[in-house]
């Protein structure tokens, strides 16, 4: 009888190479080694005292970083907090290439952007609250807003890209910034 946790069989494919099934993880394919004292090697602690406010910002809103290429050699990820002050708006923004996905830890942030995919741009304001999340594409100008006038709004954001790449803008749409008279 064989248990759930048993790997199944497997052998070398027809060109020699290991497949998932063999080697010392039989559920995994195996991946080339990283280089001695990479810090790939490892799992990383990152203390929430220990987070690292030298990171791109934007105006009304406090970035910080706890994995990143910088801290812990990430590749392909980049995951911090963000601080937006009681009564605050941040400025406008967006991430450049990069996928974010935020999740709201404590106040009631506002996530505001314009949606154009009617082909007539309209302002749009996403309410929020604890353990609530939100995705936002890439390139897609948006803000933080924490209308609460006596908390501070604190997020977790994960990106997909191991820098945090911020572009500040002058406003979400240019047809919504700038009205026709």
């Amino acid at each position: 009888m064989t248990s759930a946790h048993t790997p199944p069989p497997s052998s070398p494919s027809a060109d020699g190479q290991t497949v998932a099934g063999t080697g010392f993880h039989p559920h995994l394919p195996d991946r080339p080694a990283a280089e001695p004292g990479s810090p790939r090697l490892r799992i990383h602690h990152i203390r929430a005292d220990a987070l690292d406010a030298d990171t791109t910002q934007t105006d009304g809103m406090r970035r910080f970083a706890a994995i990143s290429g910088r801290s812990v050699g990430a590749e392909k990820l980049w995951m911090g907090q963000t601080h937006v002050a009681p009564a605050t708006a941040s400025g406008n923004h967006h991430h450049g290439e990069s996928e974010t996905a935020i999740h709201v830890i404590s106040g009631h942030p506002v996530f505001v952007f314009a949606d154009d995919s009617s082909g007539e741009p309209r302002e749009v304001r996403l309410r929020t609250g604890p353990g609530d999340y939100i995705f936002v594409p890439p390139f897609v100008p948006h803000r933080e807003e924490n209308p609460d006038p006596d908390s501070e709004a604190v997020v977790v954001i994960a990106r997909s890209t191991q820098d945090a790449i911020v572009v500040n803008l002058p406003g979400l749409h240019p047809r919504l910034d700038n009205p026709p008279t």
